[in-house]
């Protein structure tokens, strides 16, 4: 039987216009479902109710006397306030500049002043206890919007007059839309994570991202009856475009989560059919279930290897890339017993499920499809609208990043760096021209800094250009590579690897410190940071290192450790908004410890 679709199929629109053609077309449908914490409960919108919204929204924004092209800040937790935002800012012509809810002041202030933005809207705490005092000097800032979600007549109002609550500041009747901004005009801009120093504004227009949710939608589809849920930041480019805007394009619904450490209730209760995540969910996911299995009877342990085991070959036997084996019969029974149980703790609808915005695991991977949660690897980067490229329900290669999005031209360039091409490639940077430059050249292709080969039509990234260690014996080498297979393991909680200029490699790694406590107490040894300093400890883990990198060519192996039990975050400086490592700031913060492994 095959599913009803309801696809906006036009790419050159802008995102109001695919918004009111969405609502023309499925007024009645749900649209979006949000936790209201007053409340204590749902709530659901469907595409009329969400427009009405949008409208009050847009009489608000169109009081603060805005020009078309000025710039709007939003920096909220996902939510229905996000996107009618969002819809009526751009609905005006506005620019918005999405923020991380979980940056920090002084790389908040750095946008909203280099952007000049005349409006932020931001949740109340966040702004009273991290932004207030930061924020005096913005002489383009002209209101603070702020979002209350616990109010409490305990506080204290605001000094600075721009400040305004929401509840004062949104119009009970609404203004309907003018005409809209066209394809091409500039509708966001997106600040890079900034690894290196400081971040630089992608500028996207209303093509770039429509054109580049369609061409995703081509390849994986997405129906009216799917529901996804929505937990990444909507600041990053691959929520915005693949959890918001192109289940827009589908007539599908999206469920916000209302927090990380709820996911798992929200994912129990939401069961959403289809899910977009990065590498460290599945990661994490994964280290749970190998640290439940090893509490487990030796029996179970072997039962779960096995389902996982089988599971894969079925999954390659149905891609046409196995052959038949009479282990297969057994396939059934395992799933109930163990791959079924795996899938309710996701809800127990999960079809799709999309990995993005890092290199994921193949054993990470391999054991969870084996489960039958089929992850369809991705790949792109925030100045690509994001997607690039993504692996197809018939021809799922995880060890790869799938094939080009119809409409891309890719090739490599020198250091076999990939170069790409497409409607979904920005239009530079803000207010840098020599960034812009550097990365974009006038016949429209994209610089994106990854290394990378085509193997039958599948992308395959193999580094990072500014990354690549190169040992002082003239081996090169991914450290992004190697860290993605030891983190498989999940003792392994965060893991840095070092060697640029040296000997031979060496690892800064974060332990996970329920499973170091358990491996502790199997070695009779204090679970303390003190016994991590121990020669016999550190071996240990490094066999363990060893075990991960059994594959990699033996310059690639790693000689030295230094373990912690102090996870590395952003408020640190060691962390990006989204979670990658910054990496001259972690080895500038470890330098000694650094010099003591390479002493020998």
């Amino acid at each position: 039987m095959t599913r009803a679709t309801d696809i906006i199929e036009s790419s050159d629109i802008s995102i109001p216009t695919l918004f009111a053609e969405r609502v023309r077309r499925s007024p009645g449908s749900p649209a979006y479902h949000h936790y209201v914490k007053k409340e204590e409960c749902w709530r659901s919108l469907s595409w009329s109710d969400t427009a009405v919204l949008v409208d009050r929204w847009r009489a608000g924004l169109q009081s603060e006397a805005l020009g078309r092209g000025n710039r709007v800040a939003v920096l909220l937790p996902n939510g229905i306030n996000w996107v009618c935002f969002d819809l009526a800012a751009q609905s005006l012509g506005l620019v918005v500049v999405p923020l991380y809810a979980n940056d920090r002041p002084d790389n908040i202030t750095y946008i909203l002043e280099q952007t000049e933005s005349r409006v932020l809207l931001c949740l109340g705490p966040f702004f009273r206890e991290r932004l207030a005092m930061t924020l005096g000097s913005l002489q383009a800032l002209q209101r603070i919007i702020l979002v209350e979600e616990d109010p409490s007549p305990s506080l204290a109002p605001s000094t600075d007059p721009r400040v305004v609550e929401l509840d004062t500041w949104l119009p009970v009747d609404g203004q309907q839309a003018g005409a809209f901004p066209a394809a091409e005009d500039l509708a966001t801009i997106v600040y890079t994570s900034g690894t290196t120093g400081r971040p630089k504004g992608v500028m996207l227009s209303h093509r770039n991202m429509v054109s580049n949710a369609a061409a995703g939608l081509s390849c994986i589809p997405i129906y009216p009856d799917d529901l996804l849920l929505s937990f990444l930041p909507l600041s990053h480019m691959l929520e915005r475009t693949a959890g918001y805007y192109l289940p827009m394009m589908a007539g599908a619904s999206v469920a916000y989560a209302r927090s990380i450490q709820l996911l798992s209730d929200d994912l129990a209760e939401r069961q959403p059919t289809v899910l977009v995540a990065v590498p460290k969910i599945f990661e994490k996911l994964h280290s749970k279930i190998r640290i439940k299995l090893a509490e487990e009877s030796p029996a179970k342990q072997q039962l779960f290897n096995h389902a996982a085991d089988i599971g894969w070959r079925s999954y390659l036997r149905r891609q046409g890339r196995a052959s038949w084996s009479p282990n297969l019969l057994l396939h059934p029974l395992l799933d109930a017993l163990v791959g079924r149980k795996v899938r309710g703790r996701l809800g127990g609808r999960l079809r799709v499920v999309i990995s993005g915005g890092a290199a994921l695991s193949f054993e990470v991977a391999r054991t969870l499809i084996g489960l039958g949660i089929t992850i369809y690897q991705g790949y792109g980067l925030t100045e690509a609208s994001p997607i690039i490229s993504v692996n197809r329900i018939e021809d799922n290669r995880p060890e790869g990043v799938g094939l080009l999005l119809p409409g891309l031209a890719a090739k490599t360039g020198e250091f076999d760096e990939l170069l790409v091409r497409g409607p979904n490639v920005m239009l530079g940077y803000w207010r840098n021209p020599e960034a812009t430059a550097a990365v974009l050249d006038a016949e429209g292709w994209l610089r994106t800094g990854d290394t990378a080969r085509i193997e039958d039509g599948h992308l395959r990234i193999t580094g990072r250009l500014k990354e690549i260690l190169v040992l002082s014996n003239g081996e090169k080498v991914s450290p992004t590579d190697v860290e993605t297979a030891i983190a498989a393991d999940p003792l392994f909680e965060q893991n840095l690897v070092i060697g640029e200029g040296r000997p031979y490699l060496t690892v800064l790694a974060v332990l996970n410190a329920e499973l170091w406590q358990q491996l502790a107490a199997q070695m009779g040894v204090p679970a303390d940071e003190a016994s991590l300093a121990d020669h016999t400890i550190r071996a240990m883990l490094l066999k363990r290192i060893e075990g991960c990198l059994k594959h990699f060519p033996g310059f690639a192996w790693i000689k030295d450790i230094h373990l912690s039990l102090n996870p590395w975050t952003i408020e640190q400086g060691f962390l990006t908004p989204t979670m990658k490592l910054r990496r001259k700031n972690i080895l500038s913060a470890f330098h000694d410890e650094v010099e003591r492994l390479y002493q020998a």
